[in-house]
């Protein structure tokens, strides 16, 4: 038998030989073998303590079999994110209610054309760190079933149908369609039931009926599995149903792996293992929690806890054989995407780095920015606006902020435009603007703005001198200096030749004079560390433990006197962004913006929230925003009593808001004669909303989640039954309905027929309608279908969502719009027989322009 080995071990040895030559060492490295074979080949050389060391996010290198290492963690939610300069698009809740499916797959595409680019580019630099990697952990396609949910703006809304499609597109745009190759993993997000209270998440239990779950939370994921061909999934940190989702076989053996046919890896929420133990409590030991999940079907942890699985071995917890399972998923992926093949092998590693915020993506993201904006009222035609006005106030805490069009997970543009420079952009040279934020975001304290050019100088020359370093602490000689009117982050909008865009610093230097003496407020704004000195005294410092807010210190300046400031700078993570702001003695912004008003032809205010005040798990404070979840969902009172001002003042005044959630804006929509919804809309958002305003896009947005009068409308927010909740529970009546979106021009519907009337439960049948465009401007016009069962036996839905088309007509000119309704779309989940059923009986199918406006006909299923 050894004798046998021996032979069995020479002829392998000769065919490593032969096969690979000089290049190739171990068989797995050989591309021109089937990848499962080759999986097997990598990981049988692995000890099990390497096994487990490639199961956690940060991956290390394994010099002995040429393994390089690898970080998992990588987002490219709107955007390639937290990676330098990128194209940003609007934030998902702006890319769903484009109601654009297929804008929504060419969006993803231009993204992993940008990450390809990136990944390659970080390669050639020895540069694994994170966020240059080919794993992406989006789309994220939980239901937001609540207003409140401060990540809400990371979804494609309330309704599954419309969350399922867009998923699916932006997934293949992922992924590509090679057939051999993954351009991207995507990594549909967070499964399942999961949509908030973000301070709870690490140890909420998420409880539905079954029902619920398969109507509701379920189906997007689902279609982004079976359609969408997803590679990875994201486990949630909740529970569901008392038992952790990172280690439910419920949901990651039972349906995602058996159901629906997964054959890619599961990866934790970002320390979800640590919460099985620390915070569930569901087992004893960090080792029970990391064997768990292990066996469950988690296969990649984002965190550390997976180092004990080691231990779990020795005490029985787990075998090395459960382990290999999800080491072989792992490494199967990398396969996949090319990482141990030649590059010339891999069509996508050809992707040169001048795609990155090119002008073709940026013409995409204005085509996405325009299409995501939606008009909620247009009293009398106020809007589109001339530009040749005589002159308009443009106010607001929204008007000239970089945070709100950038959204969170965001990437950072080339160049951007704020809805202010927009509307400078397009009015005529005649056209008088006049600028003032009004009032802050929500604070009543008076705002901060930027510090105008005129009172900056450097040797009588206007602005502050820029030295720039390619690294973090100053030193060296610079590699360029030049002069900067304002700090604003301008080094993206114009690049400094040979910066290091991930590593760098800058020392501002100059005067500063101002015309009356006084005590003025400074603050300074970035995501990393900075100084602000003034006459050789150090008024902020956040250098060495940087906090991302704003700082504010006030300091005494004389007027006439040259006072000398400096200002230093480090960027070495998250997004390069540096303010300097002042706030100076004598009227308040308020005061300020009531005069510019009163002295306008037209007034608009650009307000709403902001991804500073709702976003990612941190807890709210008395005014309902604070970064996290909302208890508040009206417009922050300092903006409501500026508006109202402004509204006295009897010049028509016209609400932008920029938001990624719905808000109860009952007395706006009462008094405001135009009310305009952008989102976050991307880097090009304030050109897209400008092209609204002034008519040069005619709006045709719509709204992927229901607009509520009031919080006292909704349920707790920890309930997670559906009932009550979405247009498709929800019986009161909203302030805009899911659907919802006005154009420039007006469309009729008429002629609604079934081909067939009557059917059985497994044919299919075809429904038809026709629309004019009877208004004066071309426009595009989102056709909606939904189907009622009016006869179930079981809780349905009051309506759903079951078709989208977008069609664009000329004045007077008519369509026919056609659609197939197949028997998933009257189906549902039977859970005696386990399968999707359509029940005999009669169906309601309307076609409209949105949840509570369409045209409907009924059909019959027989048996």
């Amino acid at each position: 038998m050894k004798k046998l080995h021996f032979f069995w071990f020479l002829l392998l040895q000769v065919y490593v030989t032969v096969s690979f030559g000089q290049q190739n060492e171990f068989p797995f490295e050989d591309a021109s073998l089937s990848i499962d074979f080759r999986v097997d080949d990598l990981v049988s050389r692995l000890t099990l303590e390497e096994k487990v060391s490639q199961m956690m996010n940060k991956s290390p290198e394994i010099k002995r079999l040429h393994i390089p290492e690898y970080e998992w963690w990588n987002e490219c939610l709107h955007g390639v994110a937290r990676a330098g300069k990128a194209t940003v698009f609007p934030q998902a809740i702006g890319l769903a209610a484009t109601f654009d499916t297929d804008l929504i797959y060419r969006s993803a595409s231009v993204i992993s054309d940008e990450a390809r680019a990136k990944h390659h580019e970080a390669l050639k630099n020895n540069d694994f760190g994170r966020y240059k990697g080919l794993t992406y952990w989006t789309p994220n396609i939980n239901i937001f079933r609540d207003p409140r949910w401060g990540r809400g703006q990371e979804t494609y809304g309330e309704d599954p149908y419309l969350t399922a499609r867009m998923g699916v597109n932006f997934v293949k745009g992922m992924q590509g369609d090679d057939t051999k190759y993954l351009k991207l993993v995507a990594t549909p997000k967070h499964f399942a039931v999961h949509s908030g209270p973000e301070p709870e998440r690490h140890f909420f239990d998420a409880t539905t009926t079954k029902r619920d779950l398969y109507d509701t939370y379920l189906p997007a994921f689902e279609a982004c599995i079976v359609e969408g061909k997803a590679y990875s999934v994201m486990a949630a940190y909740n529970r569901y149903m008392g038992k952790p989702c990172c280690a439910s076989h419920q949901l990651l053996d039972d349906i995602l792996r058996k159901d629906w046919g997964f054959k890619g890896y599961v990866v934790s929420d970002c320390n979800a293992i640590r919460d099985i133990h620390d915070y569930h409590n569901y087992v004893d030991s960090k080792e029970e929690a990391a064997a768990v999940a292990v066996k469950a079907g988690c296969d990649l942890n984002c965190g550390s806890r997976y180092k004990y699985l080691i231990n779990a071995v020795t005490v029985g917890d787990i075998t090395e054989d459960e382990i290999n399972i999800s080491v072989k998923r792992l490494f199967k992926a990398r396969f996949k995407l090319g990482m141990f093949d030649p590059e010339e092998l891999v069509p996508y590693a050809s992707i040169p780095t001048s795609v990155v915020s090119s002008d073709k993506h940026r013409k995409l993201a204005l085509e996405t920015a325009r299409k995501s904006i939606v008009l909620l009222k247009n009293e009398n035609e106020t809007l589109p606006l001339k530009k040749d006005l005589k002159s308009i106030a443009v106010i607001g805490p929204n008007a000239n902020n970089l945070d709100v069009l950038l959204g969170n997970y965001n990437g950072f543009p080339s160049q951007y435009f704020t809805p202010l420079e927009g509307i400078k952009n397009k009015i005529s040279k005649s056209t008088k603007l006049f600028y003032e934020s009004g009032c802050e975001l929500i604070s009543n304290e008076s705002s901060l703005t930027l510090i105008p050019s005129k009172h900056l100088s450097f040797k009588n020359k206007v602005g502050l001198q820029a030295n720039y370093f390619n690294n973090t602490d100053l030193s060296g000689k610079p590699i360029q200096t030049r002069l900067e009117e304002t700090i604003n982050s301008n080094w993206n909008s114009e690049p400094v030749k040979g910066l290091n865009e991930d590593n760098f610093s800058i020392q501002y230097t100059g005067n500063i004079q101002v015309n009356t003496s006084g005590e003025y407020t400074f603050a300074l704004r970035s995501d990393n560390g900075y100084k602000l000195i003034i006459d050789g005294k150090v008024l902020i410092d956040n250098w060495n433990k940087p906090t991302r807010k704003r700082l504010k210190e006030k300091i005494f300046l004389e007027k006439g006197k040259k006072h000398q400031v400096t200002v230093e700078y480090y960027h070495n993570k998250n997004s390069a962004i540096l303010e300097l702001m002042w706030m100076a003695p004598g009227k308040t912004s308020f005061e300020k913006a009531i005069e510019l008003a009163e002295k306008s032809e037209v007034i608009v205010f650009i307000g709403g929230i902001s991804p500073k005040v709702e976003g990612e798990q941190m807890p709210v404070n008395s005014t309902g925003f604070d970064g996290g979840d909302k208890t508040n969902i009206e417009l922050p009172n300092v903006q409501k009593e500026l508006l109202k001002a402004l509204h006295a003042t009897g010049k028509p005044v016209i609400l932008v808001l920029l938001n990624g959630s719905a808000l109860a804006i009952n007395w706006e929509d009462e008094n405001l004669p135009a009310i305009v919804e952008a989102w976050y809309p991307g880097e090009l958002g304030g050109t897209a909303i400008a092209d609204v305003l002034f008519g040069d896009y005619n709006p045709s947005g719509r709204l992927p989640i229901t607009f509520y009068k009031s919080i006292k409308d909704l349920p707790p927010f920890v309930n997670y039954s559906m009932k009550g909740r979405t247009y498709r529970y929800f019986k009161g009546k909203p302030l805009y309905p899911f659907g919802y979106g006005l154009s420039y021009s007006q469309f009729k519907y008429k002629n609604l027929k079934l081909s067939d009337q009557k059917i059985k439960a497994e044919e299919s049948t075809s429904i038809s309608v026709d629309i004019t465009n009877i208004g004066k401007f071309q426009g595009d016009e989102v056709v909606q279908l939904y189907i009622k069962d009016l006869e179930s036996n079981e809780v349905r839905p009051l309506k759903s969502l079951r078709g989208i088309k977008r069609v664009s007509l000329n004045p007077e000119e008519t369509i026919q719009v056609n659609f197939t309704i197949k028997p998933e779309d009257l189906s549902f989940y039977d859970f005696k027989k386990n399968k999707q059923v359509v029940e005999p009986g009669l169906y309601q199918i309307g076609i409209g322009k949105s949840s509570e406006d369409f045209i409907y006909i009924n059909l019959e299923v027989i048996n």
